[in-house]
């Protein structure tokens, strides 16, 4: 009898022991990540040397914040170094870390021509960048970077530039790394530029004016993914004349995706 009274407890103790382990199990949930966003950041600069005007320099930038640093870094880094291409007097980019830096040496480089040739310094000079997150998927995200460059003469220079970057890495891509077939694609779209321009096929490519070089039709040097389609940019001055302006052509994504890598 005993020996039952016994056998009893035991069962009744580990009953008790694995009710209790079941109650005090936590479940752990991986800690959430904050989600990749943007902020607006303004860098500007005046020069002190001013005649009717000053020279100056204005650079907005949707900078990456939060979520992965590496990708934010990444991001920040590749628009900045867009920037850097674009703002600078001279024969090659200046070696600036950082925008507060690219706008003083843009000024400095005003102020000593000013100072050394004043005949030279009468009008003021303008840089204007302002780069905007234009399009973005799971995939990639497209940055328009709209600039303006003025250092004398009859006229300044506008134009925009595409960024496209890997959403999960932060890297710029190559055209490479956006387009399957960069060969068929660019045979597909001069067949549809030469529609848009009334340009015969059997016509060289600039009998009517244009000037893609060596008369052969290439790919802009900026393709832009929108929320309308994949759009192919030719700036002032890259195949026409600066008067003629900028010219554009959009596919639907339907029509090109065969040719697409990402969207």
């Amino acid at each position: 009898m005993k020996r039952y009274i016994t056998l009893a407890l035991t069962v009744l103790l580990l009953a008790g022991c694995k009710k209790e382990t079941e109650e005090t199990t936590v479940t752990e949930t991986p800690a959430e990540t904050s989600t990749l966003s943007f902020e607006s950041k303004t860098y500007s600069k005046k020069s002190s040397i001013c005649k009717k005007e000053c020279t100056t320099v204005d650079i907005k930038v949707e900078e990456a914040a939060n979520g992965d640093k590496a990708v934010a870094d990444n991001i920040n880094r590749a628009l900045f170094e867009v920037a850097r291409s674009i703002v600078y007097f001279g024969e090659k980019p200046t070696d600036s870390k950082n925008y507060d830096e690219l706008a003083a040496s843009f000024i400095k480089s005003y102020d000593d021509l000013a100072g050394k040739y004043p005949e030279e310094a009468k009008m003021a000079w303008e840089a204007k960048v302002n780069t905007t997150k234009e399009y973005e998927s799971g995939n990639i995200i497209n940055f328009k970077v709209n600039n303006y460059m003025f250092t004398g003469g009859a006229h300044g220079y506008e134009g925009n530039r595409s960024v496209i970057i890997d959403a999960k890495t932060g890297a710029p891509l190559k055209r490479s790394d956006i387009l399957k077939d960069e060969k068929g694609f660019t045979a597909y779209a001069e067949k549809a530029f030469r529609k848009k321009f009334t340009i015969p096929a059997g016509k060289p490519i600039n009998s009517t004016g244009l000037m893609f070089e060596n008369n052969v039709f290439t790919l802009p040097q900026n393709i832009f993914y929108t929320d309308k389609g994949l759009l192919l940019l030719y700036n002032p001055v890259e195949i026409a004349s600066f008067a003629d302006g900028a010219k554009e052509l959009v596919f639907p994504y339907s029509e090109v995706e065969t040719f697409l890598k990402v969207k």
